[in-house]
């Protein structure tokens, strides 16, 4: 199954947030724009399960060969799964950001945010940036 990117909601800072599940799990992950940024990733710190996050939070960090960047949540809620297998294999990040490269699940405390962009905002934001 692949991710419908259009049904995302992003972050400023270049976070996405799929909550289409009925579940009140939101998946996160980073954007293809950011990663194209980033370039050659080497290391990703993820955060521990059981971790309450609030909006604006920093939850790791991910390295590349230029810089160091904090991953932001995007949401409220607390860590239900971390993506442990995704710091050993970056690369497969870069080529799949949204079905393989997702890194934590949050079980939402709330809605969501209205500062999340929809995806025409989000892609609007990145060609002005770019």
């Amino acid at each position: 199954m692949s991710r419908d990117t259009t049904k995302l909601r992003f972050a400023e800072t270049h976070e996405w947030v799929d909550a289409t599940q009925e579940d009140g799990i939101a998946t996160i992950g980073i954007s293809k724009f950011a990663l194209e940024a980033l370039n050659d990733l080497v290391y990703m710190d993820l955060p521990e399960v059981g971790r309450t996050l609030k909006v604006g939070d920093e939850f790791g960090e991910v390295e590349s060969v230029k810089a160091v960047s904090p991953l932001y949540s995007p949401v409220s809620g607390e860590v239900v799964e971390v993506h442990s297998e995704l710091p050993d294999k970056l690369e497969s990040l870069n080529e799949d950001p949204y079905d393989f490269g997702w890194i934590i699940k949050v079980k939402l405390d709330g809605d969501l945010p209205d500062s999340l962009m929809d995806h025409a905002a989000y892609e609007k934001q990145c060609s002005e940036a770019g």
